[in-house]
């Protein structure tokens, strides 16, 4: 599996433009806009690499029935979900799988959509989310994310 770490944070809030005024004011943080990955569900996400956090918010006239909106109606705003790196998808998902748990959601973009998507910034990006709401409070997502090599020519 090879365990990396905490990768980022998911947390629902309100109103997204808000939350990222904060965040960036708080911690410098520089948030991208990746609403394409939300809408589907009813969520504008913004994420910010460099800090290690990932906004989401329900869509104006969606704030009762976006995916985030049960979340934010039981908890309110917080963290929902906590993404893990790892360094082989599959050998994770074996492994909670081995322990009880099952992956409830799984993407894995290819080349072109982490350019077209991503700023071509990774050359993998593949994650899995797991069921553990329920007994940990919050999800639990691993991601395989692989940055592309900034090495220089020459």
């Amino acid at each position: 599996m090879g365990l990396k770490g905490v990768n980022r944070v998911l947390i629902a809030v309100h109103d997204l433009e808000k939350a990222k005024r904060l965040y960036h004011d708080l911690l410098g943080a520089t948030f991208v806009d990746a609403n394409w990955t939300g809408e589907p569900y009813g969520i504008h996400v913004a994420i910010a690499w460099d800090a290690g956090i990932e906004l989401c918010a329900p869509m104006p006239g969606r704030e009762t029935d976006s995916a985030v909106s049960p979340y934010l109606q039981t908890h309110g705003e917080g963290v929902m979900n906590v993404f893990f790196g790892v360094s082989d998808g599959e050998a994770a998902v074996e492994r909670i799988a081995a322990h009880g748990h099952k992956a409830t959601h799984a993407l894995d973009y290819s080349q072109d959509e982490i350019d077209r998507h991503l700023g071509g910034r990774f050359k993998r990006y593949q994650e899995f989310t797991i069921d553990t709401f329920p007994r940990c409070g919050f999800t639990i997502s691993l991601a395989r994310i692989e940055d592309k090599d900034q090495a220089l020519p020459g």
